[in-house]
């Protein structure tokens, strides 16, 4: 991050009570395991990584935001139990979507195009939609422990995704800067 360019990505911030439990998770996490980094941003699914922006031009980044979210259709997101990405990150599984992926691919093709963000190489990597409630400093000896507690825990929720959210870093943790809301057809 530099001075003239801060830090954002785009995600989907859960409503509660889906939000209270994943949060409550975090902090289990932490005071269970000494895993704390991922409290750094509120719970969600990340639909576009993480990129850097210029910040005399953040007005026109909302605005093409607002624009997209305008064209999307909210979508049914269904949470359901806890997988993981041996050793380091526990999240909490999203049900695979067609209508979810397809957001998510407007949303890349949107940022590559319209905004010319690069960053994000999803060719090597699926779309791989989660939650994460444990990453990143969870030492192995915890993440093997912590995980025979949850591969078998179960987990059941549903929301509406009606939004799609704008973070920015603050040079300490992910905010939420602008609740965007779904109304495509």
């Amino acid at each position: 991050m530099t001075p003239e360019k801060d830090r954002y990505f785009i995600g989907i911030v859960p409503p509660s009570p889906v939000y209270d439990q994943a949060l409550e998770l975090k902090n289990y996490f932490k005071d269970t395991f000494k895993s704390k980094a991922s409290l750094n941003s509120p719970p969600h699914i990340t639909l576009h990584m993480p990129f850097e922006w210029k910040v005399a031009k953040e007005s026109e980044l909302i605005d093409s935001i607002q624009q997209l979210s305008s064209r999307l259709t909210p979508v049914e997101i269904n949470l359901k139990d806890f997988d993981c990405f041996s050793p380091r990150v526990i999240f909490i599984k999203v049900a695979y979507s067609d209508a979810l992926k397809v957001i998510q691919q407007r949303v890349h093709q949107f940022c590559k195009k319209e905004l010319g963000i690069f960053n994000a190489d999803y060719k090597d990597r699926p779309f791989h939609p989660h939650i994460t409630i444990a990453f990143r400093d969870l030492k192995k000896p915890a993440f093997f422990q912590s995980w025979q507690e949850f591969k078998h825990k179960t987990f059941d929720a549903q929301f509406l995704a009606n939004s799609m959210c704008l973070l920015k870093h603050d040079g300490k943790k992910w905010e939420v800067m602008r609740r965007f809301m779904l109304a495509g057809n």
